[in-house]
């Protein structure tokens, strides 16, 4: 079932989740209300602990809630068959992380239309190259994975999250295994892809500098939201963070 969310791609409505844990359940997210909107890009960050990867899973549709409600591409998750949830996620979400999870046997062109041809769909060779060149790997198609630096690794996985085309994209730390210069290049290619395509993304980062490229930066401490920063610069998400954990 389909609910109005007002151009936003993601929704979560006073979300709480608690993990077992015996006699004292570790409360993850506590109630936690964010919107975001279609083609922006928010980062996400926190001490360890404060549930930044669980807010993530949550808005992907990897974790059910304990409670409250995720709408993603006006879709509450909530509503949907376990079938429904996996043809959801396939279809309207893409994801990133910080280790690359391309198959070494398979080149980058055939990393990049893998999802597809999970789904049941002949990859069109042309969108394929497509994806190659916007990421600015055009002439490394037939070279596999151990023929590729760390940079230029991720950057075929951020092609193959963006070859079905998602309504969001859920990033978990991308840059985190990559050298600097090489970290700049990817976050520039998620700008670019935030301000010419209008591509929604979401990112869970603990680097400042990451952050600042965003729209705005959500900060989360032991579960719950502690205010969020626009137009971030890296010292003044620096600053945020330094009051945060000291007050935790």
């Amino acid at each position: 079932m389909e609910t109005t969310t007002g151009g936003a791609s993601v929704v979560l409505d006073h979300v709480t989740r608690r993990h077992p844990g015996g006699d004292c359940p570790v409360t993850a997210l506590d109630d936690v209300s964010v919107t975001f909107a279609h083609g922006t890009f928010t980062a996400v960050m926190g001490p360890s602990g404060s549930g930044k990867t669980t807010l993530l899973q949550c808005a992907a549709g990897l974790e059910r809630p304990t409670s409250g409600r995720v709408l993603v591409a006006g879709h509450d998750l909530a509503r949907l068959s376990e079938r429904k949830r996996t043809l959801l996620r396939r279809d309207r979400v893409g994801f990133v992380f910080q280790s690359f999870n391309l198959l070494p046997t398979l080149t980058a062109a055939q990393n990049v239309a893998l999802p597809l041809r999970l789904a049941g769909r002949r990859p069109d060779p042309a969108l394929i190259r497509e994806g190659l060149a916007a990421v600015g790997l055009a002439d490394r198609a037939r070279h596999r994975p151990v023929q590729l630096s760390g940079g230029q690794q991720q950057r075929v996985a951020l092609a193959r999250a963006l070859v079905t085309r998602p309504d969001v994209l859920f990033a978990d730390e991308p840059t985190g295994a990559l050298d600097a210069a090489a970290g700049r290049e990817v976050l520039r290619l998620i700008r670019t892809l935030v301000d010419r395509h209008a591509q929604t993304v979401v990112m869970v980062t603990h680097d400042p500098l990451a952050a600042s490229c965003a729209d705005r930066v959500l900060f989360l401490a032991d579960g719950r939201l502690h205010g969020e920063l626009s137009e971030p610069s890296p010292d003044g998400v620096m600053a945020r963070m330094v009051r945060l954990e000291a007050a935790c």
